[in-house]
């Protein structure tokens, strides 16, 4: 066995491994939700932190500034488990689909999980929904199986469906092994929804009009500014003529 196969293959980078290598793989925002999630249940595993400290409240947030459960919230799917595998893998699964499909900028992605996570909290008092994390992966999985509705999917090697079932199917999985409505995923599909629909439909009937993307100063921070390239060429020139001439 050679060395490149021995640290992680012929396609990768040198020197990373498989686990490493699929890792930095994924888009930016993907990559860090997907790292933020294991690593937290890790640490309630590890009785280093508790759920207790993770979920949101309002009272909690706006009233005793515990401001970090506005992201903790999102993050933790329960202790170390076969139920946190699947969710992990559907995170990073439809998160990174939809990330990579939104472009090289992370802006719009990011902007889609503001307006979801925006929304979320608002709804969660209302709800009784402490853990946001679910409803959010549920919003994205929706959102990618309506933009991909010809796309054969199979479950667990048993069902064969198209593409805008899936968040159904996902519903009628989790009421069978949890034996509880679903509702924070009823509720993820329905903030999906709405994006899907100002985003993907409205701008059609409206002249193209797309009332959710990003606002400019939003994109501006994560697209570079585009270089003037003739007074880059410029400058090229007066610096070429400048320099001593090397023989």
């Amino acid at each position: 066995m050679d060395m490149d196969n021995m640290l992680g293959g012929g396609g990768g980078a040198v020197g990373q491994f498989p686990l490493e290598q699929w890792f930095y793989e994924m888009p930016v925002c993907t990559r860090w939700w997907t790292a933020a999630t294991v690593a937290t249940s890790l640490l309630v595993q590890c009785h280093i932190i508790t759920p207790f400290q993770l979920f949101y409240s309002f009272r909690a947030v706006f009233v005793k500034n515990q401001f970090w459960r506005l992201l903790t919230t999102f993050v933790y799917f329960g202790p170390l488990s076969l139920d946190l595998l699947f969710h992990v893998f559907f995170l990073q699964r439809y998160s990174r689909l939809l990330e990579e499909s939104s472009g090289r900028s992370p802006a719009h992605f990011s902007w889609l999980l503001l307006y979801a996570t925006s929304i979320l909290l608002c709804l969660s008092p209302m709800l009784s929904m402490p853990f946001l994390g679910s409803a959010l992966s549920s919003s994205l999985v929706y959102i990618w199986s309506r933009r991909n509705p010809e796309t054969r999917l199979s479950f667990l090697g048993l069902l064969v469906f198209t593409a805008p079932y899936l968040p159904w199917v996902l519903m009628a999985f989790s009421l069978v092994l949890h034996g509880t409505v679903p509702k924070d995923e009823i509720c993820g599909v329905i903030v999906g929804h709405v994006w899907y629909f100002f985003s993907d439909v409205y701008p059609s009937l409206h002249n193209g009009q797309r009332p959710l993307d990003p606002p400019h100063w939003w994109r501006r921070i994560f697209e570079a500014r585009p270089t003037d390239t003739g007074t880059q060429e410029i400058n090229n020139e007066i610096a070429a003529a400048a320099a001593p001439e090397l023989r």
